[in-house]
Order: structure tokens, then C-alpha cells, then sequence
């Protein structure tokens, strides 16, 4: 069987042994990194006692029926001993040497007996011998250091409760010898539950190959045999590709940032503290990044762990996006920007508050700021800007009530807004945004989206329209030329 070397960076050592590891154990007793085929190899070879199935013999000769005959009296002889004991009190020391005699051993606290053997088909002699004796007695066969038969050792349990327990044990005791790492992909397999990942193809056939099976011959057989153990993989890189804008995405970090800085998507992830490090690693950054795309694309695509309604809402099962892998040449890892050095400026706003401004024409945010006033007195008050894209921004007041002041006035035509109609500018409220992600319009711009929709709303929703609270950065300013490809 090949041999694989694996080796741990000293930084996880600490919190390796926080979790409990062993490592004497591993140290002693190794880890098992056999797949599958190589389990079922090793086994073969196994070098410690274990249980093997009766075979039918095909023929047997007469001095075959002499050693089944002579090992059925010995064991028989041996059992009676245990099954049957004296009532009379002889003592320990009688009783002690009265089971010597009978050439009792021990496997554990059970009682057993050891029959010698030269060949396998002796072995099947003894087992079928057993096999007509009780069921109260457990045969194992004991291998020498190449792996052949050597002996028989036969186990007498108490009850069947008991039995029970004895092969329990030895199964366990084999599993652990052979599963190892292999454990924790089965783990995963039996929980069935979806597998988030990123750019994983390349680390799905490792897996396949060093605990699994070979590698097969084609995509669509390894995708067959992959969902055997995986029946649902997620790939995040598939899921931004739903949406329009990020189609072209490099990255983890390209998508990320453009969902931060053009969809309001609030959540929060929290870091268990570390304790000689202030910082996280670079694969930790890269699960925090994952878990954090996955979050704000599951509730941008309305996926959830079932296809149910939520909320009067259909939602998706994340099943329909499972097993869609691209090749790693078409994705570009990017180290540039440090996840967990991001500044963290976002604040927590009322939705009333905010106001979606387009018609612009290219303004850039200090110019809206210089040039709304002049148009309206509302606009005199305190307030901040953020471009969503080329085509729209987002206003944030800072005092309850003008956003909605704003919004009735531009609902009626007010003629104190006629500047502000003279010059293309529109507005809309937050109800007709959270509506176009409701509707998923993300292939055309978002002044179009919110254009269509803000047709259908009617003057009377505003006065009707659930106030809720989002998280405002006011930080983050989108480029986008600077997070997609052209």
C-alpha cells in the first residue's frame, strides 16, 4: 500500500490540544489515511484478532472429521466449566485451579480458550464446531505477523446482552485501527447536510482519491460516485453567478464587495477569541469570507434549507444550485484585501430614513451634495450620500420624518419640487428597493429597476410601509471597474 506524508503548521498545534487531541496517540498508534479500496486491502492482511464469517466447507475427509470431533469435545469440556459451575463451595483456589486445568485464558475480563491451527481450512473447522456448540461463545481468529491464521481464540459470554457487547467492541476496536482520517468524511457524508464551498473541484478529487476510490475516467462518473458521500455541494462562485452584475466576479473578495456596497444585507458574523493571537489566519479568513458571501446570497436569492414560503415568500431549496462546479483556471484567488482588517463602520439606520435618488447624470457624491440644496429647502438638512452604481444613489437624513416628507411631496408633484423635476431627478422610497431585490431585477441598472417598480407602488403605501432597520456604511463607495472585469 503507498505511504503519504502529512504535516500540521506548529500555529494549530495549541489549538489542536485546547480540542482534545491526542497526541500520543497519534504519535504511537498513527492515523489511518487509507481510503476505501486501501481499507478493504488492509484488511485482508489484518494482524490483530478479529471476527471471520463461517463458510460452508465443500468436501471434508475423515481425518477433518477427527479434528472437528476432538476440538467440538475440548471447547464443549472447556464451556461446561463456565456454563455449568460446581454448587458446591470449593473455593477460589479450587475453583482457580480447577479452571488451569481446563486451560482457560482470558480476552479481557471474558473467558476464553486458545485452539492452534496450521492452515485457513482448519480455521473453518473450528468455526463450524463452535457454530453447532452455543451461541454464548465468540470465535476470533488470531493472526501471526504476516497476516496467516496461527489460532482460534473462543470467547464465552455471559448472556446474549453480553455477546453483543463483545462484537460491539471488536468492530470498534477495528474501525479505529483502520478509519482514521476517513472518520470524518463519513461524518460528513451521514449528515447529509449541504456543504459549502469555494473553487472546490480540485479538493473534491483529492478527497475522491485518497478516501474514496481511484479517480474514474470521466466527469460525469466521478460526479456519480461524488454524490454518493456528498449528495450536496455548494459552490459560491455558481450562486453570484445568478445575479447579473457579479457574472464576471474574479473573486471571493470582488463578489463580497460588491454585495456590501450595492444590496443592504444585514448580518452578523461572530469570532471566537483567540488567545495568543489577535488576529486570524489566512484560512480562517477564507471560512469567514465563504460563510459570509453564502449568507448574503442565500437571502439575495431567497434559498432556503427547504422549498417553502417564508414570510408569503417561495423560497428556493438549496439543492437547485448543489453540484455545479467550475474549473479552477476560470477563477483568480486574490490575497489583496486583509477580510479580517476590513473596518467595521456600519451603523444600524431606520428604513424610513433613507431615500433612492437617480437621474443625476453622473453626478459624483460631492457634487449631489453641493447641488441638491439648490433645489429644495428639504435638502438643506444633514444628510449623507453613497453611489449604489452609475446610475443611483442612496440618501441617509438624519432626522425621522424627512425622508418621508420628501417622498410625499415628490408623490403629489409638490410644485415647491419643480426645480427638482425640471432636472430629471426621481425618488422613491425604501419599499420600492426592498421590492426590486423581492423581484431579483439585477440584469438591468438600478435607476431602470427602481424606475419600473416605483410605477407600480401607489402614492397610499407610503403611509403603509413597514419601517424596519438596515446597516449603513457610510465608507463604502462602489467603483465598479474596480470589483468586475470588463
Amino acid at each position: 500500500m503507498p505511504s503519504y506524508s502529512f504535516y500540521c503548521q506548529s500555529s494549530y498545534l495549541s489549538t489542536m490540544a485546547n480540542a482534545g487531541f491526542d497526541f500520543n496517540m497519534c504519535i504511537y498508534d498513527g492515523i489511518s489515511y487509507l481510503s476505501r479500496v486501501q481499507e478493504s486491502f488492509a484488511r485482508q492482511k489484518i494482524c490483530t484478532p478479529h471476527v471471520r464469517p463461517l463458510l460452508p466447507l465443500q468436501s471434508t475427509s475423515v481425518a477433518d472429521s477427527v479434528f472437528k470431533s476432538r476440538i467440538k469435545s475440548r471447547i464443549m469440556h472447556w464451556r461446561k466449566g463456565y456454563a455449568e459451575p460446581n454448587k458446591k463451595d470449593d473455593g477460589s483456589l479450587v475453583s482457580s485451579l480447577s479452571r488451569l486445568i481446563l486451560g482457560g485464558e482470558t480476552y479481557g475480563s471474558r473467558p476464553s480458550i486458545s485452539i492452534d491451527v496450521c492452515s485457513d481450512h482448519q480455521v473453518q473447522l473450528v468455526l463450524e464446531a463452535v457454530n453447532h456448540i452455543s451461541d454464548d461463545l465468540v470465535p476470533l481468529v488470531v493472526p501471526d505477523k504476516v497476516g496467516a491464521a496461527r489460532a482460534v481464540c473462543v470467547i464465552f459470554t455471559s448472556s446474549k446482552e453480553d455477546k453483543n457487547l463483545l462484537l460491539m467492541d471488536i468492530q470498534q476496536s477495528e474501525e479505529e485501527k483502520f478509519c482514521g482520517f476517513r472518520e470524518v468524511i463519513d461524518l460528513l457524508s451521514s449528515s447529509q447536510k449541504p456543504i459549502v464551498s469555494y473553487n472546490c473541484l480540485n479538493d473534491l478529487t483529492m478527497m475522491h482519491s485518497k478516501f474514496v476510490a481511484p479517480l474514474p475516467p470521466n466527469m460525469h462518473e466521478f460526479m456519480c460516485s461524488l454524490k454518493m458521500v456528498f449528495s450536496s455541494v455548494v459552490d459560491v462562485s455558481h450562486l453570484w453567478r445568478q445575479i447579473g452584475p457579479l457574472r464576471k466576479a474574479k473573486n471571493i473578495q470582488a463578489a463580497l464587495s460588491y454585495l456590501q456596497r450595492q444590496y443592504f444585507v444585514p448580518m452578523e458574523i461572530k469570532i471566537p477569541e483567540q488567545d495568543d493571537t489577535s488576529g486570524v489566519t489566512k484560512n480562517e479568513q477564507n471560512v469567514l469570507r465563504i460563510t459570509k458571501l453564502f449568507a448574503k446570497l442565500s437571502n439575495l436569492l431567497k434559498i432556503g434549507p427547504e422549498c417553502q414560503l417564508q414570510s408569503g415568500e417561495q423560497y428556493a431549496a438549496v439543492e437547485e444550485y448543489c453540484n455545479v462546479f467550475y474549473p479552477s483556471c476560470m477563477i483568480e484567488d486574490s490575497d489583496d484585501v486583509d477580510f479580517a482588517d476590513e473596518p467595521d463602520t456600519a451603523k444600524v439606520v431606520s428604513t424610513e430614513n433613507i431615500v433612492f435618488l437617480w437621474g443625476f447624470r453622473g453626478k459624483s457624491v460631492k457634487e449631489l451634495k453641493s447641488y441638491l440644496p439648490g433645489l429644495h429647502q428639504i435638502f438643506s438638512e444633514d444628510f449623507e450620500v453613497k453611489l449604489l452604481d452609475k446610475t443611483c444613489s442612496a440618501l441617509l437624513f438624519r432626522n425621522s420624518g424627512t425622508a418621508m416628507q420628501l417622498l410625499k411631496e415628490i408623490s403629489s408633484e409638490s410644485p415647491s419640487l419643480n426645480n427638482f423635476f425640471s432636472e430629471g431627478l426621481k425618488a422613491a422610497g425604501f419599499e420600492v428597493y426592498r421590492k426590486v431585490c423581492r423581484l431579483g431585477l439585477w440584469d438591468s441598472e438600478l435607476a431602470e429597476a427602481l424606475e419600473r417598480v416605483s410605477a407600480e407602488v401607489a402614492a397610499s403605501t407610503l403611509s403603509e410601509c413597514n419601517s424596519s432597520q438596515i446597516y449603513w456604511n457610510s465608507s463604502l463607495m462602489l467603483d465598479l471597474k474596480e470589483y468586475l472585469e470588463c
